[in-house]
């Protein structure tokens, strides 16, 4: 196991910096999540610590080690990929010993390696399979089992999971977090999915646009997220973002006139007359009548069974209320929309940026 030090590295392709001075800190044993939408450069700067893209700029440290210029078979890392990248032609156990054969252990070393990991994955009735002879869930499965036999010091996911059904992922999340409390390696694993960051991070790492937004535990993102593009990244239903003027503060509180009409007190710092983006998330409004809370049109009701949600329109603006429990109003009903005061954020409308409570 290692630690994993990232120093003000960037990445350029031609006149294109698809990387801009990114720091982070990940530390031994530590699970680490990079989030973003597509395009932001989580999966470059995943393939910069792996050393299969070469670095611009800055240093990458693994193991209080520079490995910028260390060929990625030397970096002490095992990559698991989005395609499962298993030979065809190969069996689960072959699959799995490929790297350590190459390497030269012993065979009753290999053979050891590939039990106990085949053991930890449940893999031990498959390991005389074909790739072609398994389910998704399986070929990453023994994907996971080629890296674990190497005993890196780092495990590195991009986006092993994004190819599998609902159902599978909710099941292979569990599977490789009990894995990663288990053998406790250093793991660092991109995706675009939230949700996954949310269950599956001791850290997550918020990037947009090859910088690095936010970084912090999941639910320090979701109760403080530094900006706006972070409140709405994180969380779903994703946070409502509701433009409006901030009133003459009074002590640690301030008012808000929403835009569409309607006054919240929120616990914020700010300027009189400042315009805000008022931040409230989904399952922290509730439902009431419209005479003694923010009067909104229901636009649409959605029943998931344990929630439901109800997208409100107060002026121009969409509001989704989650309500933990069935609803009877109907759409062209008007109801109050009741944010809880403590848990309303505020956001500067110019740079995005949170303010002070």
């Amino acid at each position: 196991m290692a630690a994993v030090s990232i120093v003000a590295v960037r990445k350029v392709f031609g006149a294109t910096e698809v990387i801009r001075g990114v720091d982070v800190e990940i530390a031994d044993g530590e699970f680490c999540v990079l989030v973003g939408p597509s395009g932001c450069g989580k999966s470059t700067l995943l393939r910069m610590i792996a050393g299969l893209e070469e670095i611009s700029g800055g240093e990458i440290r693994i193991g209080g080690t520079v490995v910028n210029r260390v060929a990625p078979r030397e970096r002490d890392v095992a990559m698991v990929f989005q395609n499962y990248a298993l030979y065809p032609h190969m069996t689960v156990r072959d699959n799995m010993s490929f790297a350590l054969t190459l390497a030269k252990l012993p065979k009753p070393e290999i053979a050891a390696k590939v039990a106990r990991a085949a053991g930890i994955l449940g893999l031990e009735a498959l390991l005389d399979r074909y790739p072609r002879q398994l389910s998704g869930g399986q070929r990453q499965r023994v994907a996971m089992g080629r890296a674990i036999v190497r005993d890196p010091q780092v495990f590195l996911f991009d986006e092993p999971l994004s190819n599998l059904d609902a159902q599978l992922r909710v099941q292979m999340r569990s599977e490789i977090r009990e894995l990663h409390q288990r053998l406790t390696t250093t793991s660092i694993y991109v995706t675009h999915d939230q949700i996954e960051a949310m269950t599956m991070a001791d850290k997550i790492v918020v990037m947009r646009d090859g910088i690095v937004e936010q970084i912090g535990a999941p639910l320090d993102l979701y109760d403080h997220p530094a900006n706006t593009f972070v409140a709405s990244f994180i969380g779903s239903p994703s946070m409502n973002l509701v433009p409006g003027r901030l009133g003459r503060p009074t002590g640690d509180t301030a008012r808000v006139h929403l835009d569409g009409g309607g006054t919240i007190d929120v616990m914020a710092q700010g300027v009189d007359g400042q315009r805000v983006l008022c931040g409230m998330r989904p399952e922290h409004i509730a439902l009431t009548t419209p005479d003694v809370a923010l009067a909104g049109d229901v636009v649409l009701v959605e029943p998931t069974g344990a929630d439901t949600q109800v997208v409100c329109r107060i002026g121009g603006h969409s509001v989704i209320a989650m309500q933990r429990d069935r609803v009877a109003c109907r759409p062209g009903e008007r109801v109050g929309l009741m944010p809880d005061a403590h848990r309303v954020h505020l956001f500067d409308a110019a740079s995005g940026s949170r303010l002070a409570a």
